[in-house]
């Protein structure tokens, strides 16, 4: 892979186009592996195009030479998705169509996560539906200081309270086992509580985190999301009148318990929408992402619209 044949996605050189597009293609992956690993784990971000990837367990294969390793798992979940293949290739996040899907980092507000994610795009939507992408490096950058230095210190605490509104424990914990679903609290450091409409947790997890291979502070976690306030307010207060902000699906607060400033959470989310930028899905493209320096989204779509995903290297907060 000549870095030279880059092309722009927004600003930034990411898009190569494999004219090498045989049946062999996999003798292509191996021989450009080093390079493309090189280039995500410093970069952050890459599109291939012109794959002619025929199934699902191609696309396995594909990031399991890249990403060095087999797929991992999909559990502590926190959206809905289906596992298409015993190799750990998962639909994307199976929200309605109209929903936008905010940027994160995969499993950011947990303290394990991929460090690898790869899309395949089977079938673009007929109307909208991109991946936007945005850099965690540029988000840390631009959120202010004052912002930055209240959230590293008092971390954030996500509360999850599992039931039909959301997730279901069972779907989240993928075992309809209470002891393995202690076990698995235990383990990971979340507070858990079993209550009269069923599981509550709590974990205090990072802000930001320095990346591992660029040593470069990133802006690392969930609390935007996970914060009743994304419901829109409407939503947040109809759900807070019918069950108690308590017995709220998902909500996030400083690790102390003290509530996340609205302000903040709202100029948060406005760095991630100044800073997105996306590209239009074409039949078979792989777009690849370093999960700490790279967020993804999703936007609304018309139409069909499928993306298969995977994960690989799993990476513990010490």
């Amino acid at each position: 892979m000549n870095l030279q044949d880059l092309q722009l996605v927004g600003n930034k050189k990411m898009l190569f186009e494999v004219k090498d597009n045989n049946s062999d293609y996999f003798k292509w992956l191996y021989e450009n592996k080093s390079a493309i690993d090189d280039f995500i784990s410093k970069e952050g971000a890459l599109l291939l195009r012109g794959l002619p990837v025929q199934n699902d367990g191609e696309f396995a294969k594909i990031l399991e030479i890249l990403f060095g390793e087999d797929l991992v798992n999909y559990t502590y979940r926190s959206t809905p998705r289906k596992q298409i293949n015993n190799n750990n290739v998962y639909t994307a996040t199976e929200y309605h169509a109209s929903e936008i899907i905010p940027q994160h980092n995969e499993n950011a507000y947990s303290n394990k996560w991929p460090m690898r994610i790869g899309f395949l795009c089977v079938t673009p939507a007929s109307k909208m539906g991109n991946t936007p992408i945005s850099d965690s490096r540029v988000a840390y950058q631009q959120i202010p200081l004052e912002i930055r230095e209240e959230f590293e210190a008092k971390k954030i605490m996500y509360v999850r309270n599992y039931s039909e509104i959301d997730l279901p424990w069972e779907e989240v914990f993928q075992t309809d086992n209470e002891k393995e679903v202690e076990k698995f609290c235990t383990d990971n450091d979340i507070m858990y509580e079993w209550t009269d409409n069923g599981l509550r947790t709590k974990q205090i997890n990072q802000a930001t985190m320095i990346h591992p291979v660029t040593k470069e502070k990133i802006w690392f976690n969930q609390a935007h999301l996970f914060h009743s306030s994304s419901l829109g307010k409407e939503v947040e207060e109809s759900l807070i009148d019918l069950i108690g902000e308590e017995n709220l699906p998902r909500n996030t607060f400083f690790g102390d318990g003290t509530p996340i400033n609205l302000e903040y959470l709202d100029i948060i989310r406005d760095v991630f929408e100044k800073t997105k930028f996306s590209f239009d899905w074409q039949k078979n493209d792989v777009l690849l992402l370093d999960n700490m320096l790279y967020t993804h989204g999703r936007d609304p779509y018309e139409g069909e619209r499928k993306v298969l995903v995977g994960m690989a290297r799993p990476f513990q907060e010490n």
